[in-house]
Order: C-alpha cells, then sequence, then structure tokens
C-alpha cells in the first residue's frame, strides 16, 4: 500500500471534518456568541484567567493535550495491522475528539471557567462531582508518571536532544516578559527561540561534548552509584528529580510567563516537525511494509484497539485542560471552535504521522511482524521505532539521519514537558477542589497543592518494579491510562449531552459517540481488571497496583453513570 495515498486520505477528512463539521457543531449546536464575556475577561487575574490571542492559545491547548500520547499509542496500536489504527484515528478525530474538546471548552466558559470535575456536580449532583474529581486526580496523577517516565528515558536514550530542550526555558522566559511587560510581539522572538532550539541540536549532535549523556558520566551498567543503582537506573532517578523541580516551578507561575510562550515555540516545532514528516513522506515515497490487518495476534484489537490509542482519537485528559486552562484564556467564545476542534485535527494529524512512520519504517513484512511479534514488545519497541522511522522520513528532504533523530525526540520530549506541567498544574487544582469540599483548609493554599501533586507523581514513577526494573512506574501504569482516560472522555461526553438536552439542542452528536466510547471503554476495563490485573485469566499474573486502582476506578465510572440516568429526571439549573 502506497503511504502518500493514505495520508492523502486522511488529510482529506480531516479538512472537511474541520471546514463542514465543526462550523455546523458550531452555529447549530453549540451556538457560540461572540458578544458573550468569557471567564477570562470575567475574572481576569493575570495569572490563570488571562485573555489571549486565538493563536497563542491554540499553540498552548494543542501542544498541552498533544504531548507523547498521540505517538506512543498509535505506535502500539499498528500491532493489530495499519488499517484498524488509520480508522480510529481518522473517524474518531472528526465525530468524538473534535466535539468532545470543542464542547468541554463551550461548556467550562458558559460555566464560569469550572473544571468539568467541578460542572458534573451542577449537572448531575454533587455524589457525581466527588467521585468525578477523585477519577480526574487518578488519572492525571498517571499522566505526571508516565510522561515523567516518558521524558526520561527519551533523555538517556537521545543524550543530544537534553541541550535543545533546556534551551528553550529561559527563551520561553525570555519571550513571557517580552510580550507581557514590554508589549512586543510573540510569533518573531518565537521563530527566533525555535531555531535556536534546532541549530543547538545540530551542533550537539555531532559534538559528544555537548550530549548530557547522564549514564556516560555515572559508567552505566557497569557501574553501582548510589541506592543500590547503577549508572542507567541513577541516570533515570536524576532526571526524575530535575522534572519534578522543574515541573513545581513551572506549575504556578503565571501563566503568561513561562506555560503561554513555551506552548506557543512548540506549536510551531509541531508544524515544523510535520512539516519535516509529510514533506519526507511526500518526496521518499515509500511503501507501507506492515500488513492492513495482523492476521494472529496474541492480543484482540476488540475493544483493546480504542483504549490503546486515546490521544489522536478521543481522551479524557483534552477535556481537563480544554475546561482548566484553556477556557480560562479564551478571549472570545468565537476562538473555541478555532482552539478547540482544529486543536483535535492538529493531534490527529500527529497520530497519522507516527503510523506511518512506523509501518514505513520497516523493509519488509518480515520485519514489522518479527519487531511487533506480541504485544509486548510493540509497547517496548513502539516510540522508539516511531522516532527512527520519523527520522528515516526526515532523509527524504536530506536532512541527516543523526540529526533528525535528534529533532524528532526534541519534538517528543517538548510535547510531553508541556503535558507534564500542564497536568501538575490540573492536579493542584483538583487538590484544591477537594480541599474546598472537604473544608480542609491547607490543601486550598497552592504550595501544598503543587507539593502533594509533585511528590506522589514522583513516588508513583520510581517506586512500582515492572518489566523494567526500578523507575518502570510509567510503563506499568500505561494500560490503565488509556482505559481511564477513554473513561474519562466518555463521562465528558456525557456532562456534555446533558447539558445540550435541558438546553432543548440536538444532542446525538456526543450521545452517539458517548455511548459508542464507554461501551468500548468499559468493556475492556472489565477484561482487564477481572481476567488480567486480577490474575485470574490464563497466562495472567496478579498486578495488584493495577488491579486496585482499575477496580475504583471501574467503580467510580459507573457510579457516576447511575447518578447521571437518575440526573435525567431532575431539571439542570447550568447557565445559558
Amino acid at each position: 500500500m502506497n503511504a502518500i495515498l493514505v495520508a492523502v486520505i486522511g488529510m482529506f477528512v480531516f479538512f472537511m471534518g474541520y471546514k463542514y463539521y465543526s462550523k455546523f457543531v458550531a452555529e447549530r449546536i453549540y451556538r457560540l456568541d461572540p458578544d458573550y464575556q468569557t471567564p477570562a475577561h470575567r475574572y481576569k487575574d493575570g495569572v490563570d484567567f488571562v485573555p489571549t490571542n486565538k493563536w497563542v492559545l491554540w499553540g498552548h491547548h494543542f501542544t498541552s493535550v498533544a504531548g507523547a500520547a498521540p505517538i506512543v499509542g498509535p505506535a502500539i496500536a499498528v500491532y493489530w495491522g495499519w488499517l484498524p489504527a488509520f480508522l480510529w484515528v481518522v473517524l474518531g478525530t472528526v465525530f468524538a475528539a473534535g466535539v468532545h474538546d470543542f464542547g468541554a471548552l463551550v461548556l467550562s466558559v458558559r460555566n464560569k471557567g469550572q473544571s468539568v470535575g467541578t460542572l458534573a456536580n451542577k449537572i448531575i449532583g454533587q455524589r457525581a462531582k466527588i467521585l468525578f474529581l477523585f477519577i480526574i486526580l487518578i488519572l492525571v496523577l498517571m499522566v505526571n508518571a508516565v510522561f515523567a517516565w516518558v521524558i526520561s528515558n527519551l533523555f538517556i536514550t537521545f543524550p543530544s536532544a537534553v541541550l535543545s530542550v533546556f534551551i528553550q526555558i529561559p527563551l520561553a522566559l525570555w519571550i513571557g516578559h517580552l510580550v507581557y511587560k514590554k508589549r512586543g510581539g510573540m510569533l518573531l522572538p518565537s521563530l527566533f527561540a525555535l531555531a535556536a532550539m534546532y541549530v543547538s541540536a545540530i551542533v550537539a549532535s555531532k559534538v559528544p561534548a555537548l550530549q548530557i549523556d547522564l549514564p556516560r558520566y555515572f559508567g552505566g551498567e557497569e557501574n553501582i552509584v548510589a541506592f543500590g543503582l547503577n549508572g542507567v537506573a541513577f541516570s533515570f532517578f536524576v532526571w526524575i528529580v530535575i522534572l519534578m523541580v522543574y515541573v513545581y516551578i513551572a506549575s504556578t507561575l503565571p501563566v503568561w510567563k513561562l506555560l503561554q510562550p513555551r506552548d506557543y515555540i512548540n506549536s510551531h516545532q509541531l508544524i515544523v516537525g510535520l512539516a519535516i514528516l509529510y514533506l519526507g513522506l511526500f518526496f521518499s515515497n515509500p511503501s507501507i511494509s506492515a500488513p492492513a490487518t495482523n492476521a494472529s495476534p496474541d492480543v484482540p484489537w476488540f475493544p483493546l484497539l480504542f483504549i490503546t490509542i486515546a490521544c489522536g482519537a478521543i481522551s479524557g485528559f483534552h477535556g481537563l485542560v480544554a475546561s482548566g486552562t484553556s477556557s480560562k484564556q479564551l478571549n472570545k467564545e468565537t476562538d473555541a471552535r478555532f482552539v478547540g476542534y482544529l486543536g483535535a485535527v492538529g493531534e490527529g494529524l500527529l497520530a497519522l504521522a507516527a503510523i506511518i512512520a512506523v509501518v514505513t519504517f520497516f523493509s519488509d513484512e518480515a520485519s514489522f511482524l518479527g519487531a511487533y511479534s506480541s504485544f509486548g514488545a510493540a509497547g517496548e519497541g513502539g516510540l522508539g521505532y516511531f522516532v527512527q522511522g520519523a527520522g528515516q522520513l526526515a532523509t527524504g528532504i536530506f536532512i541527516p539521519a543523526d540529526i533528525a533523530t535528534t529533532i524528532v525526540a526534541i519534538i517528543v520530549v517538548s510535547f510531553a514537558a508541556t503535558t507534564l506541567d500542564t497536568s501538575v498544574r490540573l492536579m493542584r487544582y483538583i487538590i484544591s477542589e477537594l480541599g474546598q469540599e472537604y473544608k480542609i483548609k491547607p490543601l486550598t493554599k497552592m504550595h501544598v497543592a503543587t507539593s502533594i501533586a509533585v511528590v506522589s507523581s514522583a513516588a508513583l514513577v520510581l517506586l512500582p518494579e515492572g518489566p523494567q526494573g526500578f523507575g518502570s512506574g510509567g510503563y506499568v501504569l500505561w494500560p490503565l491510562f488509556g482505559t481511564s482516560n477513554q473513561l474519562l472522555a466518555g463521562i465528558t461526553l456525557l456532562l456534555i449531552t446533558l447539558w445540550l438536552k435541558r438546553q432543548g439542542r440536538n444532542y446525538l452528536i456526543t450521545l452517539i459517540p458517548m455511548i459508542f466510547l464507554m461501551f468500548m471503554t468499559v468493556w475492556a476495563m472489565i477484561q482487564q481488571v477481572f481476567f488480567q490485573w486480577s490474575g485470574l485469566g490464563e497466562g495472567h499474573e496478579m498486578n495488584l497496583l493495577l488491579f486496585l486502582l482499575g477496580s475504583i476506578i471501574l467503580a467510580f465510572a459507573l457510579w457516576i453513570l447511575l447518578e447521571a440516568i437518575a440526573g435525567l429526571r431532575r431539571k439542570g439549573t447550568e447557565d445559558n
């Protein structure tokens, strides 16, 4: 199968979805009002509520929701063949992710910028709010652990990428000061910052002395450094500590100082990265070496495909970002279509590129099937195959493979870091909300809530022992991350559906994907909790961490559904 044809079909569907379907949803369903006073103006405080240009906000929203997940999920899911992954990414983006992200943003804007967790109280009831907040709290905790694990491993695997990633931080602070204190423009400074990052990437790729290779400094696997850890494991520990210090600072700073300018730089990175991948694809014209479907998988694709690819098709984390940070920065309500729906389309493009990079990387079908010999092998190698495959595509436009690989690694790390500190900020909000709910005053304090978020995230990623030994918490949690993420998306669609119904509007556009997603996710989660993680299924050993967390999340989700059914009989009181 020709890879260019697959890419063109996907991009055409995305284009039609944004141009026509999102316009219909904006005008006929969500009924955006250009004169509505958004929370960014009503509650402007210069820290969280900041009216923001739609391009800048799109950059923040897009890079916050993108992260590494729309790469990791598709890179694993092609184990079942490229066709199921392609169809779920393309159709899921247009008919599920777009209306979900867009709808969560509008719902929050129409309700004082409140998060979807808080809105569950107004739309369903008090118990639903508490249950939903706890589900969200567990999810963002897992997001923090998963993405910290991904970043640390990429730093160890691609040390030439470290310098550019850290150069971005002072450049973003400079841009934030320039724009919000000096009233300068953001476009040219961010392009300068991007150029500086890529120049440093080129230099670091060619000069080993500029590669921050901690395992080499600590003696690698042969040298025991501290706590019984060898050089590689200790390097992982050091990177986790550095990341947690960074996200503590980043998540407590006003959004204009670091979050917005860094995310704006990353939005350009994404455009550059997508341009490199798609131009490389069109010039190199590779064939797809992977089969359309895997005839003999050891794990069935149905329903697990729909939780393996979360980000890139539909993701509950997007609703948290839309209602947690983006809704507090929306300048005009009519910008919600651009920020929310187009943000989902951008992530779909990234997921599509991830699929193509992986399935064109291998020389033939036998090589692909050898690398993807089992679902476990796909999980362990998927991200690495993407980075190498993307580097191979970039050679089609005459970028040397080592430089291309470094740039791709920088892009992945930058997105993952954006998601990480946004997630920690969201976790701080949730802890504060729970503190207010249960009258625990210390939890309402910014630094107390942030400290709890950072320490618990570090503990989760470092403590579990898994297939990769010390520090494999993020790897261990990935299966639960997918199911929890999709449950959250289904519950968010449920909230939007109830809100639309009470407004007397057509709610089928959210009801249909909600039913589909909840059915697939609950089915998959029952299989995982009661047959895989419990150890009762044939060939499976008990995983106590996943079993306990999965059981709690599943019970809470089913409870919320029961509350929602009961809530259908009650009259809503939400704002119009």
